[in-house]
């Protein structure tokens, strides 16, 4: 299987707008603005939720932290976070971002080289193991490992499929792995994975982009009106939610294609033998 470019994929995020559309891949459809802060908003209480036991008090590593959505929601409430960015579009954006809060430290470098210090109540992957070929994965898992302080954990925000992995197959590079995939890799790692939980706001609104894809592939691009259908598919979704996700899986239909889960890790203890 071939290796992911590391350059194409810094080719893309700098083609990324910093809209909160733009880190969810949701431009291009015909949404509003309000879709992306919905989607935000409801991935964070979901987070808030998970993070429940870890202590507040301490320091959160947001690694490939983007536009600094997630930096800025965990300064809220922790002491001191660390955002680091690769692209330099994503940068700036994350720079103005954080510029009210004293307490981000925004770090412009590459994830892989990144050498971080310890003692972090959590480290943040918020959808970058997908753009890593699995040594990669590894490498960066087993870097952050060290860095954790006492009850600390990693928390993962990956995309996933359901079957077997999809490479490259879209508009990015990209690897998307199933869920019994990342626990392979987390347990080769050497991490206890404390939950799993499907991100359901990720998957409602997935269901609207396949659908709008599917509505491009059919109509014409000067009739394809994205700015209605678009915003009539979202409000669809909104509506119609937790009910709409229940017919693909009543009916047995692989819908949408792509997921989404939180990871919640946490290093294995060490016996002394």
């Amino acid at each position: 299987m071939p290796e992911i470019d590391q350059a194409s994929v810094i080719r893309y995020w700098e083609s990324v707008k910093s809209s909160i559309l733009g880190p969810y891949m949701m431009d291009d459809f015909g949404f509003p603005m309000s879709a992306g802060a919905f989607r935000f908003q409801a991935e964070s209480r979901i987070v808030r939720r998970l993070l429940g036991s870890v202590d507040h008090n301490g320091a959160v590593l947001d690694i490939g932290c983007g536009a600094g959505y997630w930096a800025e929601e965990f300064a809220r409430s922790f002491l001191r976070v660390v955002a680091v960015e690769g692209s330099n579009a994503l940068y700036h954006a994350l720079e103005a971002r954080c510029a009210p809060y004293s307490n981000i430290r925004a770090i412009h470098g590459n994830v892989l080289s990144f050498k971080p210090d310890s003692g972090y109540s959590l480290v943040f992957l918020g959808g970058l193991l997908m753009y890593l070929d699995e040594k990669d994965v590894i490498a960066l898992l087993r870097k952050l490992i060290p860095c954790l302080g006492p009850d600390g954990i990693i928390l993962c925000r990956e995309s996933t499929v359901r079957g077997e992995t999809v490479r490259g197959a879209y508009d990015y590079p990209v690897v998307y792995r199933s869920v019994p995939d990342y626990k392979r890799i987390f347990k080769q790692c050497g991490l206890t994975l404390q939950s799993v939980e499907r991100n359901e706001p990720y998957v409602l609104m997935q269901m609207g982009c396949e659908m709008i894809k599917k509505w491009k592939r059919v109509i014409p691009k000067p009739f394809q009106a994205l700015r209605i259908v678009g915003r009539l598919t979202y409000w669809g979704m909104r509506l119609e939610a937790p009910w709409i996700k229940r017919i693909p899986e009543a009916l047995g239909i692989g819908f949408p294609s792509l997921e989404n889960h939180f990871f919640a890790l946490g290093a294995c203890p060490i016996v002394n033998k």
